[in-house]
């Protein structure tokens, strides 16, 4: 069963039909909207301050999400995906937005509607990512607008997360 725990006399609170792994972690300060999973060693850990998460929002086996105390709090919307090892820490992130295997977003960057993080990028504290584009490297920079093709790889993997939780129930 998963590790869910109050901080501070403050508990998560989940909307419908979420799915969290046996041993995902999720504390304190964080409302996540319906349909959403969080996987095998993901961590959302809300105890410093406030972590909002949309709908159909894919938290992947051994992401991190968090915050910097009375400074970041974390927004993430909906139709997102972070995928496996991903740290996302202090940032605003739109909705329908990939970010990839090993990628790490800073305090205080804002991650546009329809955007990828490329897998290994570092989205470096305060950069703004352009709505529909795709970043990478270290620092992350834009290298090129989101196809067509890229979109339905963003909504076709928020749309499967939901259907393997159910593998699981």
């Amino acid at each position: 069963m998963a590790l869910i725990k109050a901080v501070r006399g403050i508990e998560p609170i989940f909307g419908q039909n979420c799915f969290l792994a046996d041993n995902a972690t999720v504390v304190g300060e964080v409302v996540m909207g319906d349909n959403c999973t969080v996987w095998f060693n993901a961590v959302v850990r809300g105890d410093v301050h406030s972590i909002t998460i949309g709908n159909n929002t894919n938290i992947q086996d051994g992401a991190v999400i968090h915050c910097t105390y009375q400074r970041a709090k974390t927004v993430i919307g909906s139709n997102v995906s972070i995928a496996h090892n991903a740290i996302v820490h202090g940032c605003t992130v739109g909705d329908n937005v990939l970010i990839g295997m090993g990628a790490i977003v800073m305090d205080d960057a804002v991650i546009g509607n329809e955007s990828v993080i490329a897998a290994g990028a570092v989205v470096l504290a305060g950069t703004v990512v352009e709505a529909g584009s795709i970043y990478a490297g270290m620092p992350a920079k834009k290298v090129k607008d989101i196809s067509p093709e890229m979109r339905e790889v963003i909504q076709r993997t928020a749309r499967n997360y939901p259907m393997y939780a159910e593998w699981f129930k």
